[in-house]
């Protein structure tokens, strides 16, 4: 342990927060100054001005050997106490790089004065301005404000909703602490602290390597090498080059294979990484493909619309229009025919559903993902712990000669880097369920150490699927292995029995393996025992072993699986297992789960299931990967959605991955990727809302201008219906539950845009239908009514208006209920109508805002003509539907399929 006072001349430890070196306090020692620090462009590491007692063995760690570097840090390899590493936490910060600046509310807001349109905006109340037309211009500065102060929420919200989704997820590591192995944040290592590591870990801090057993690491995110790089612990000459560094592990890399423990010598920003975090200023914001695709199509709307308000207006003026009032109708339809609110509310509309995924235990790292998810048709997944409950228990041993139980529960229980610590234990399930059988004969791991004490540990190796560890027992070196038993079989000459030991032949051989087939086929995760004497600890471990038996664990199906998977079968989402199991165990879960035998691979290598996630990718298919190992993460990565497991999955895992499961259940990769049909199916639905909405507003005025007739409706009217009917409906739509019968059909074609030809079709029937409508009240009021123009043009407008709001109730699904489905169903569509009809009540009964919108009060003829107008387009709409009439409701809502 460290001494308890502080030697003369202490050393310095890199600060992780500014890079600076920071001194570790002695146990009761006050707070000390810093020093300061010059960066070397050049260097691998920086420089301390005042080297003090530092010197090489910390400045430079891989020049040093491993005890000098634990020196340097005064620490040892029992690892700080709790005091000593809080206090250095104090002094030298938390374990994290510089993270892109949270977008602040102030440039949220800013962003929403940057368009073309609020540009038109002020061009007409400058305008209104110019011809001294207050009230207009103060009418449209209201609108811009309340404009921008809706996508201000809206934006503000879905991207602290996504940035607070991100956080969640947190990245832990085992330090020891005290002498003990705990699991940590990484955030809280600090320079000093032993950081043990395995196959499958993501480095979270620069570290002196002090053990190493058949340790790789992949360093090409740091170097570009792609080769993993072998590691030792020998000290290296001062000047050798970053990638050549063989004693060192380097924060952000991964570990491949093997096992290790190191020194953390660099922590935040004074690692490697976080030299190269330094020349990146900032990262861009990711924007998926559905974004992309929304902003072209809003930019073909901008100018498609801009072409329609010109001839307008020049069709307005050729009739001797005023020409303020016609200047001002184009703009106004400019503005009002665009949906420039389609990025708030995707962007909405992907933060609630991101929410909705995490509250079912998916937390979504890229947002690419959640568009994929609704288009996935084949979903590779792994069996252990996906499909079942990963909670081991030995329930068969087989063994030689039942006289040998204990020595062959010693070998599980000695071969094992699990502990029992916790309710749960620490550790691989299997390894846990060992030491519990072992625990049940009275053979406790910490115990057994004490008589045999392990000099060496040889990591598993998924090329040979075999593990040991060697132990000091009565003056003798003992071996103790396992592995799958196919493997362990091949490389054992020799077979246990009481009175001794005998040479294993072939009969015994093809017996064992029989045996283990039999095991198997009950579903059970088998594994062999094996050891041996050997005279130098550093022997070749597997070879001349000695058999002792099979060792069967059963892992039950999990019990909502089955269920899962027949959801998928209809949703038109092909299960494929893929397992590093044996055949007869792959078979007897995929028949208890409901997997059809023609879709499992079992014994499959990591370049297996990436050419099984290429073919189907070269077919057109979205592929969806699960997985939890380091041999998964290049799966994860090539595969379309990588989904990776957040209770036993490996960290390098979970960082390739695009979606972590925090409860390891299949069932909720279904729920997520019903999630991401759900928030595609939102997004296109309030587009074509929108869409057909302002479509019936530009055929209003082009109608109304082509027939010399009066605007149905004004400019300032285009903007209060641009302000109430477009907005709030449509954040409704955007955030809906969905459709329930969004698994019963076939996934969508990936090369599926956001409107296809039949959606454009909707829209143009729908604005249509509208269009009529209110002409058709203007032309009644006039003629039946005897209104005067001001009076036929309040019950046009308040026509188009309500007919907008029951327009929401044609975004039903095809197939749903006339009355009960999505629409009747959200909460947040009837708040949008209450909310509308009053500030549209509002615009008429309140007379400041009335005189504005130059609107009056409508006699109760008026009102009658309203209601028939308004709800007549939504009751031809809703007729043609029921009667499958293209385009209302003759069509599939997302269109032909490919079978999966």
């Amino acid at each position: 342990m460290p001494s308890p006072a502080a030697p003369p001349g202490r050393r310095r430890l890199p600060n992780a927060t500014t890079g600076a070196r920071c001194p570790p306090p002695a146990r009761g020692e006050g707070r000390g100054g810093r020093v300061d620090l010059r960066t070397v462009a050049e260097g691998v590491r920086e420089a301390v001005q005042a080297r003090g007692a530092w010197g090489p063995a910390a400045e430079r760690p891989h020049a040093a050997t491993a005890s000098e570097v634990v020196r340097a840090l005064d620490t040892s390899p029992h690892g700080l106490t709790e005091h000593d590493a809080h206090a250095r936490r104090r002094r030298c910060g938390p374990n994290q790089l510089h993270e892109q600046r949270a977008r602040s509310a102030l440039a949220i807001l800013v962003d929403q004065f940057r368009s073309l349109l609020v540009a038109l905006l002020v061009v007409a109340a400058a305008l209104s301005l110019a011809f001294a037309r207050g009230p207009e211009a103060l009418a449209i500065g209201v609108v811009l404000i309340l404009n921008a102060a809706i996508g201000f929420a809206s934006e503000l919200r879905a991207v602290r909703s996504m940035e607070a989704l991100r956080r969640l997820g947190q990245v832990r590591t085992r330090a020891r602490r005290e002498g003990q192995v705990r699991v940590l944040d990484a955030v809280d290592l600090v320079p000093g602290d032993i950081v043990v590591v395995e196959g499958g870990d993501v480095v979270t801090a620069d570290l002196r390597l002090v053990e190493a057993s058949k340790l790789q690491a992949d360093e090409s995110t740091l170097t570009g090498e792609s080769a993993p790089v072998g590691k030792t612990t020998a000290a290296l000459p001062a000047d050798t080059a970053l990638a050549e560094r063989s004693n060192m592990l380097f924060k952000g890399t991964s570990v491949t294979r093997g096992a290790g423990e190191g020194v953390v010598v660099g922590t935040g920003m004074a690692t490697e990484l976080g030299r190269i975090t330094r020349l990146v200023e900032e990262a861009k914001a990711e924007v998926t493909p559905l974004e992309k695709r929304l902003d072209r199509l809003g930019q073909r709307l901008v100018w498609l619309t801009l072409i329609v308000a010109l001839a307008i207006i020049a069709s307005g003026l050729a009739r001797g229009r005023e020409w303020l009032t016609v200047i001002q109708t184009g703009i106004a339809l400019a503005v009002a025919t665009v949906p420039e609110g389609l990025p708030i509310i995707a962007t909405l509309a992907l933060a609630r559903g991101m929410h909705r995924m995490a509250r079912r235990n998916a937390l979504v790292n890229r947002l690419s993902a959640v568009e994929a998810l609704g288009a996935t048709g084949i979903v590779f997944t792994d069996k252990t712990g996906t499909l079942t409950e990963n909670r081991m228990t030995v329930v068969d041993l087989a063994l030689s000669d039942g006289a040998l139980e204990r020595r062959a529960l010693e070998v599980a229980v000695l071969c094992n880097d699990a502990a029992l610590d916790g309710p749960a234990g620490v550790g691989d399930p299997l390894e846990v369920a060992l030491l519990v059988a072992g625990r049940e004969k009275g053979i406790e791991r910490r115990s057994l150490l004490r008589s045999a004490p392990e000099l060496r540990e040889v990591a598993f190796d998924p090329a040979i699927r075999m593990m040991a560890t060697v132990h000091l027992q009565d003056g003798a070196h003992r071996v103790a292995v396992k592995g799958a038993p196919e493997a362990v079989l091949a490389a054992s000459t020799r077979i246990a029995t009481a009175a001794g030991q005998r040479p294993l032949d072939a009969a015994e051989r093809a017996s064992w393996s029989k045996r283990n087939e039999e095991m198997a086929a009950r579903g059970l995760r088998v594994l062999a025992l094996a050891d041996r004497r050997v005279d130098d600890a550093g022997a070749e471990p597997y070879q001349e072993l000695t058999w002792l038996g099979l060792v069967g664990l059963l892992d039950p199906p999990r019990a909502d699986v089955r269920d899962a998977i027949g959801a998928c079968n209809r949703a038109g989402i092909r299960v494929v297992m893929l397992t590093g199991d044996q055949p007869a165990t792959a078979r007897n879960i995929a028949r208890a789960v409901g997997i059809a035998e023609d879709a499992i691979f079992a014994r499959i290598s990591p370049e297996q299931k990436l050419a099984l996630i290429a073919a189907h990718q070269q077919r057109g298919h979205i592929v969806a990967m699960t997985g939890d190992g380091v041999n998964d993460a290049p799966a994860l990565k090539k595969a379309d959605v990588g989904v990776a497991m957040g209770l036993r999955g490996t960290e390098v895992a979970r960082q390739a991955a695009d979606i972590v499961l925090r409860d390891d259940a299949f069932s909720t990769i279904v729920a997520a990727i019903a999630q991401g049909r759900v928030i595609f199916d939102n997004i296109r639905t309030f587009v074509v809302y929108l869409l057909s909405c302002n479509l019936s507003e530009i055929g209003i005025v082009a109608l109304a201008s082509l027939a010399s007739a009066p605007l149905p409706i004004l400019p300032l009217q285009i903007l209060f219906l641009n302000l109430v009917t477009d907005v709030f409906p449509a954040l409704a739509l955007g955030v809906g539950e969905g459709d329930p019968g969004v698994m019963e059909r076939p996934p969508r074609d990936p090369r599926e845009q956001v409107l296809e030809r039949r959606h454009w079709s909707r829209i143009a029937g729908h604005g249509a239908l509208i269009t009529l409508a209110v002409l058709g009240a203007l032309a009644l009021a006039r003629g039946g009514l005897g209104a005067s123009t001001r009076e036929a043009v309040t019950i046009s407008f308040l026509t188009l208006a309500f007919a907008q709001l029951w327009h929401v109730f044609d975004m039903r699904s095809p197939r749903s209920h006339l009355l009960h489905n999505e629409i009747t169903r959200n909460r947040w569509i009837w708040g949008a109508l209450l909310l509308c009809t009053a500030l549209i009540l509002a615009g008429v009964f309140v007379p400041p805002l009335a005189a504005l919108l130059d609107v009056t009060r409508p006699t109760p003829k008026g009102w009658l003509l309203i209601a028939a107008a308004s709800l007549a387009p939504l009751a031809v709409g809703q007729t043609l539907a029921v009667l499958r009439v293209r385009p209302f409701g003759g069509s599939d809502e997302t269109g032909p399929r490919r079978q999966a």
